[in-house]
């Protein structure tokens, strides 16, 4: 984060130190269920933002990744996997354009190899990459479906997926009731006012809450090359994170041949826990054995008390009924709806 906003948010009442790193900002409790009930606004501090320019960038990513970046219109989002050329995912991305430049949105703890490797590919591309993560404050805002109307700094008209331009950045409509603004941090600490009028401040467990209910999968530092994207349901309407016409990427053979094959075994369901638990643990069922049929995507607390997860795991298994965390006799999962249908 900025040094100018993560001061900034300190003096709000906000505090960070190396061990929480904004994972709560006042009571944990208080926050999820502000979340479930009304709006609420995140400081998105475990995020950042790597910047593609020059004018091969879009064909550069495009070449790369497993949606088409190419056709990627200016105001709307991507969601992209890369991978590596087994197609097994070394990050998901969310893109989009500022400018004649490209911005990929990514865990942070990941941010420094995944810049290094993607270097690797530049070659004689007219192409620059940066970290660009202090260049923007990122901020993620929920409104439950029953919040009407919608606060006034958001544009109730943008499509899901789409881009405006709002004062200071850019605003981006990730889903029905989930929202992300791009703002200069300059912009963000004149803004702060306006957006915590109608909007709770909330920290990183009560976001990851949000992306779990919303069914979007990250992958960390301890699930890389955990899934292909079809184990997270990338290629989802809902996701739309792969596209099976645009050509060659890392990984996409397999990729392809798992999507025209029918050979998906293991989709991403919602779970919930009643003790916490680390994204990569592997998940057991009784027609499995002692061999595991799946691993946690992330996790986190829960409104309703306990945990909540998506968890990429054997669909034969969900249907019976019965899986296990961390042994063949671990706590015994219950799954939950997601947004979109599980095929």
């Amino acid at each position: 984060m900025n040094p100018e906003w993560t001061t900034f948010l300190a003096d709000q009442g906000l505090t960070a130190d190396s061990a929480s790193q904004f994972e709560h900002v006042g009571a944990l409790e208080a926050e999820l269920q502000a979340a479930r009930n009304g709006t609420v606004i995140a400081p998105m501090a475990d995020i950042g933002l790597i910047r593609v320019s020059g004018e091969d960038a879009a064909s550069f990513l495009h070449n790369l990744v497993t949606n088409d970046i190419q056709g990627l219109a200016a105001d709307s989002v991507r969601t992209a996997g890369f991978c590596t050329a087994k197609g097994r995912l070394l990050a998901i991305f969310l893109i989009w354009r500022e400018g004649n430049d490209y911005l990929l949105l990514l865990p942070k703890e990941i941010l420094p190899p995944l810049l290094k490797k993607l270097s690797m590919y530049v070659l004689r591309a007219k192409v620059k990459l940066t970290d660009a993560t202090d260049e923007r404050a990122l901020i993620g805002i929920s409104v439950p479906a029953a919040v009407s109307p919608a606060p006034t700094f958001l544009d109730s008209a943008l499509p899901v997926q789409g881009v405006a331009a709002t004062d200071g950045g850019q605003l981006i409509r990730l889903d029905d009731t989930r929202w992300l603004m791009s703002l200069e941090p300059a912009a963000a600490i004149r803004r702060w006012p306006e957006l915590t009028a109608t909007a709770k401040p909330v920290g990183l467990a009560t976001w990851r809450w949000l992306e779990i209910v919303a069914g979007q999968p990250r992958v960390i530092a301890a699930t890389q090359e955990a899934f292909v994207p079809q184990m997270l349901n990338l290629e989802f309407p809902a996701l739309a994170g792969v596209s099976f016409t645009k050509g060659c990427y890392p990984g996409q053979e397999i990729v392809a041949r798992t999507h025209y094959l029918g050979k998906v075994k293991r989709r991403m369901f919602r779970a919930r826990l009643k003790n916490s638990a680390i994204p990569g643990t592997h998940v057991y069922a009784p027609e499995t054995g002692d061999q595991q049929c799946g691993a946690l995507v992330s996790v986190a607390p829960s409104p309703e008390g306990g945990f909540e997860c998506l968890v990429s795991v054997q669909s034969g298994a969900v249907a019976a009924g019965e899986v296990h965390l961390g042994a063949p006799d671990g706590e015994r999962l219950s799954f939950l709806p997601l947004p979109y249908p599980v095929d």
